[in-house]
């Protein structure tokens, strides 16, 4: 093939607002010059993907959508380096890599995220992909739109990894994974002997509980208002668990704290929660928030009940972790029996998209991941 031809391949696409991912046959292009095709072997379900099917975050429609895709490298831009055809990767989020906040260690808070992620676009305004009547569909969410057969990446958030581990596996590691652990072990630095609280049991905050246990907090509690989530979190780590439909979280908390939390982290979206998890905190802890809602959703705090505690409340994006080096940290830990995500995934067919994001809605499933192809 040509390095300026096109393929015919089949992606799931939203056209409209709350509406079902239809799987079409559409046309992709060839890799720019700082861009990787890749042929999607797994893609993960997440939130995010959720919500800008719902536009609770703003993305033009019709639109492919997908960012936790893993795969294998079948061509590469003229300026690609870091990796080449047949390698295994797994695709993370997009950033530019020419800010302030990317040159210094954070590009999970790229100042151009928004454009980056969820423009729907290359920066130049051109797509990758076409319908079958020709018409553009927005793709390059989160630089890859990975609910397809093939997706176009960028050099920057693909992450080679070794072959021995299945990509099927992997693949979440891109974004919910990375985002729960992260925020525990990069972004709050949860210390020895701290007490920490995630709220949310869901794929993100299961896997905070379990960067919570490797970082060495003595108290790792957790959160939700699904039995099931409970069990799952005490058998990967959580030393308590805390039904919050049928007790007071926060009167809980301190009990078991008997000062407060030193770190809690808010992974539901929900403001209820987020207040929570601030007012949960002793002197000087610290509220991480992964949760994300609508935007223009707000929350009421008790301002001196932050000030004079010295509470501190702390966005994270993506864990606030470089992808390139976190993500085989986590592969690592993974290989050791300390991060065991796979207990977190089920697997579905590609044709069955749909049901797979009914069953993370319904939280039937924590981490539903879509088989889309082979290594």
């Amino acid at each position: 093939m040509g390095i300026h031809e096109s393929r015919m391949i089949k992606a799931a696409i939203v056209r409209e607002t709350g509406g079902a991912m239809t799987i079409e046959d559409v046309t992709i292009g060839q890799p720019a010059d700082d861009e990787v095709l890749v042929r999607i072997v797994a893609t993960g379900i997440c939130h995010t993907d959720i919500s800008v099917r719902d536009q609770l975050l703003p993305m033009p429609l019709p639109a492919v959508l997908g960012h936790e895709g893993a795969g294998v490298v079948e061509a590469v831009g003229r300026s690609v380096t870091n990796v080449v055809p047949g390698d295994h990767v797994v695709m993370s989020y997009a950033y530019c890599g020419s800010c302030d906040l990317c040159h210094s260690g954070h590009p999970a808070h790229c100042e151009n995220v928004l454009p980056q992620c969820f423009g729907g676009s290359r920066a130049d305004g051109s797509t990758g992909i076409s319908d079958s009547t020709g018409a553009p569909i927005h793709d390059h969410f989160f630089a890859q739109s990975s609910f397809a057969e093939y997706a176009l990446a960028n050099t920057r958030n693909v992450v080679k990894v070794d072959k021995d581990l299945p990509l099927e596996l992997l693949a979440p590691l891109g974004c919910g994974l990375q985002t729960g652990a992260g925020a525990v072990l990069q972004a709050l630095k949860v210390k020895p002997g701290s007490s920490f609280v995630a709220f949310g049991l869901g794929a993100v905050g299961l896997a905070a509980v379990m960067a919570a246990k490797i970082a060495g907090a003595t108290k790792v509690i957790a959160v939700d208002i699904n039995p099931e989530r409970l069990k799952m979190a005490a058998e990967l780590g959580a030393t308590h668990t805390i039904n919050g439909k049928e007790t007071d979280a926060v009167a809980k908390i301190g009990e078991i704290t008997g000062k407060g939390a030193d770190f809690a982290l808010e992974a539901t979206g929900v403001p209820a929660v987020l207040r929570q998890a601030i007012d949960c905190l002793g002197i000087f802890g610290t509220c991480g928030i992964v949760g994300a809602p609508a935007l223009g959703t707000e929350v009421a705090v008790d301002v001196m009940g932050v000030m004079i505690p010295g509470k501190m409340i702390k966005g994270i994006v993506q864990g606030d972790a470089v992808s390139s080096t976190f993500i085989p940290t986590l592969i690592e830990f993974y290989r050791q029996g300390r991060f065991p995500f796979d207990r977190l995934i089920k697997h579905y067919d590609f044709a069955d998209i749909n049901q797979a994001i009914e069953d993370s809605e319904s939280g039937k499933t924590i981490k539903p991941v879509l088989r889309i192809g082979t290594a």
